[in-house]
């Protein structure tokens, strides 16, 4: 049971991550950058490391897919107006343009990789996913 649950759940979280990139990668954006350009569309500005308390990350993950995402010209820094230690995080207006599209693009992934459960099958699933998250914390 351990091993058919462990591979399982692999098999299903590396399909996820395949579509994922396929999807987001039309856009420029890399798979994970969805979550944080969904911060900043909601509070741009932020920190690297605000964001990744938001999103349980390590602030070194958070630097370098800001690296990368400055690259694609998704985001830019800038000084922080009081800690000159931090920079926040702005979005260039491709980056801000996406927002819709991404948007669109998880909810078309998210139907695609839950099209045969209903409603109170999705529900339920959502449910255990946070129960073995709980877990594991």
């Amino acid at each position: 049971m351990a091993t058919d649950f462990q591979t399982a759940f692999w098999t299903a979280k590396r399909a996820m991550a395949l579509a994922s990139e396929a999807a987001y990668n039309r856009h420029g954006v890399r798979s994970g950058q969805q979550f944080i350009l969904r911060c900043l569309w909601e509070n741009d500005g932020m920190a690297p490391g605000e964001i990744a308390r938001l999103l349980e990350l390590s602030t070194p993950t958070v630097t370098r897919a800001a690296t990368r995402m400055e690259t694609a010209g998704l985001l830019r820094r800038e000084p922080h107006p009081t800690d000159a230690r931090l920079v926040r995080l702005l979005l260039t207006d491709r980056g801000r343009e996406l927002e819709s599209v991404i948007d669109e693009e998880m909810a078309r992934l998210s139907e695609r990789a839950l099209r045969t459960l209903d409603a109170a099958e999705r529900e339920q699933f959502l449910r255990f996913l946070g129960e073995i998250r709980q877990n594991l914390t």
